[in-house]
């Protein structure tokens, strides 16, 4: 019997969950904050149990439960990462995790390998999906003798088009504080060459369309550090590698007034107390006392008062006197207005899109190659966002528990041992992205 230890019971817990119960010989123990979360995941299986943790206060515990399974999976916020994966490789252990490897994991790899213990991280839908469908062109490609001198690559996360009901063109298959701290970070990317860096003031400036089948224009932003994964993914070659998210057209020119007003700040305000959102946004551009807040936020924010942002700004209840929670960060007070406002009804599906382009050069030719993905979540069912986050680490801690994956270390899914299995058995479960091939030269 392999035991399997997960440490989390959020929004994309289900499916992983229910994949690995399902499986012959496994036990899993979901370890919650809310310990209710916990049991309706395990459902009463008789191979699964449901315990109450919490990791920012019982951290001592950790230890424990890391050392009674074979492979611990963590749903944490991504900064409890490098302390499960410690403890994992204190009792020589695997992890798996589908967040980005940051410096503190990265420094565990020798120890994981003396250890002989497994950390696989970045192994969801982006990152994870991305990565393994990527590596599956690019290798073929080099294995045909071509280069890679181009890629783009963009996900999103969205209301399916006939859920698309609300000014924002979006809604909340994942953390809602976690979709805020993605609008904080700066961008680095490659364009024909040249290094682009971006700021994160000009974060939602930087933006262009790409039209998906089926799905029509997005917008498209960049996303973290790109430059990073030309060594990640073996081309050296590139002239451009771009990384980016998708959202339906409208986000950006908003999330850019947010950033603009600083309305993503960290900092604990405790001065915010006894404040509404109408003297907040006042304050923040100098005009406390306003009269007419919305025709002076628009001036300050050099856009029509009657513009689409601006009803935006309003539709959120940014301009109303409805008090800001006390004793928060203006980041978490907006994330819970947004949650509040932004969430899916019932049956509604969401929508994860991804595309990446390609363009290869062989010695007698060059092709423009495209990989799409456009995956619906299940109608009063698990959301595609869940699915695709949690099954790709469901299957990959399968099989590094079956022996199929025998790699000690830090990982990202990039290696064929990896991403072809993983990627099969997803498309045995219905998650394959199309490829088309189409020569220029």
């Amino acid at each position: 019997m392999k035991r399997i230890l997960v440490l989390g019971a959020g929004l994309v817990a289900r499916p992983l969950v229910h994949y690995l119960l399902d499986q012959p010989d496994f036990h899993v123990t979901v370890a919650s904050r809310t310990v209710s979360k916990a049991q309706a995941l395990v459902g009463g299986r008789p191979n699964g149990r449901a315990v109450a943790f919490d990791i920012a206060r019982e951290g001592a515990s950790l230890g424990e439960l890391v050392a009674e399974a074979d492979l611990s999976i963590s749903l944490l916020p991504y900064a409890y990462h490098p302390q499960v994966a410690g403890q994992a490789v204190r009792h020589r252990r695997h992890m798996v995790t589908t967040s980005y490897v940051k410096e503190a994991m990265q420094a565990l790899d020798g120890a994981a390998q003396e250890a002989g213990s497994m950390l696989l991280n970045e192994i969801g839908v982006d990152p994870g999906i991305d990565h393994m469908s990527a590596m599956r062109i690019i290798d073929s490609a080099h294995d045909g003798g071509g280069r890679v001198t181009a890629f783009r690559s963009y996900t999103g996360g969205l209301p399916a088009p006939e859920a698309n009901t609300n000014p924002y063109g979006y809604k909340f298959s994942w953390s809602p504080r976690g979709v805020l701290l993605a609008g904080r970070n700066d961008a680095r990317y490659l364009e024909d060459g040249e290094i682009v860096e971006i700021p994160n003031r000009r974060l939602f400036a930087t933006r262009h369309t790409v039209d998906i089948e089926g799905v029509g224009a997005l917008e498209a932003y960049p996303n973290r550090d790109s430059l990073s994964y030309i060594d990640v993914y073996g081309i050296p070659q590139a002239q451009t590698m771009y990384r980016g998210t998708f959202r339906y057209p409208g986000w950006c020119a908003t999330w850019q007034k947010f950033v603009e007003l600083n309305l993503l700040d960290l900092e604990e305000r405790s001065d915010l107390a006894g404040l509404s959102w109408r003297e907040l946004l006042a304050r923040r551009i100098g005009r406390e006392g306003t009269d007419d807040l919305k025709q002076d936020l628009a001036a300050h924010l050099g856009i029509a008062p009657d513009s689409a942002v601006m009803m935006r700004f309003e539709w959120l209840g940014l301009l109303s006197d409805a008090p800001l929670p006390s004793d928060v960060t203006v980041l978490d007070a907006l994330a819970g207005q947004m949650e509040a406002r932004l969430q899916y009804k019932e049956g509604e599906r969401d929508m994860i899109v991804m595309r990446h382009d390609f363009i290869v050069e062989y010695p007698d030719r060059k092709e423009h190659v495209t990989s799409t993905l456009v995956d619906f979540g299940i109608p009063h069912g698990d959301t595609s966002m869940a699915r695709t986050v949690g099954l790709p680490a469901a299957i990959a801690a399968r099989m590094i528990l079956k022996g199929q994956i025998q790699l000690t270390g830090v990982h990202r899914p990039v290696r064929p041992e990896i991403y072809e299995p993983v990627l099969d058995e997803l498309e045995r479960l219905g998650i394959k992205l199309e490829e088309k091939v189409e020569r220029l030269a």
